[in-house]
């Protein structure tokens, strides 16, 4: 069984715990374990955090134009057993040396392209930063990760996903 939602949200704080809560209630009633739902649901909220700061005001007519702060938009996939999640934004994006950053933490890849080359490090901030780790913290918790900015819109998006592991009582595993 697959599931598929997508939430268009104000760039206000109150949106965060929105998303992660819709996220976490998605998963549990799927029947995914706790321990991979709490790293989907902390690498969510940092995206969206990031999204919140970071997104500025989109231009009017845009999406997300007419709201005062700018919007954002959180689309969540769990099909069979990944979970996909992805976060845009209206906001300048990310810097050009920083766009479309991959990394795979597990697993090998099932096409017969040549490997892409391998991301830059993300540069940690200083112990002392109030801020700065969001990225390095959803590399670590996802399996897969990309972000860039979204070609002639501007606007950040993270896309990232992880192989889910069940409950024994899952329901909506199939067998």
């Amino acid at each position: 069984m697959s599931i598929w939602w997508s939430l268009h949200l104000r760039r206000e704080a109150a949106s965060v715990p929105l998303a992660r809560r819709l996220l976490m209630g998605t998963m549990e009633s799927a029947g995914v374990h706790p321990d991979v739902s709490y790293d989907l649901s902390l690498a969510l909220t940092e995206a969206c955090a990031n999204a919140v700061e970071h997104g500025g005001a989109a231009p009017s007519g845009a999406p997300g134009g007419d709201s005062p702060g700018g919007a954002y938009r959180v689309t969540a996939y769990l099909d069979g057993e990944k979970c996909r999640i992805e976060v845009a934004d209206s906001g300048p994006g990310f810097p050009p040396s920083r766009v479309h950053v991959s990394t795979h933490r597990r697993g090998r890849r099932r096409t017969r392209r040549p490997a892409p080359a391998p991301a830059p490090a993300l540069a940690l901030p200083p112990e002392t930063s109030e801020s700065g780790r969001g990225l390095c913290l959803i590399r670590e918790l996802a399996d897969h990760v990309d972000f860039g900015s979204t070609p002639g819109r501007g606007g950040a998006v993270i896309s990232f996903d992880k192989i889910l592991k069940w409950r024994e009582d899952a329901p909506l595993v199939t067998a």
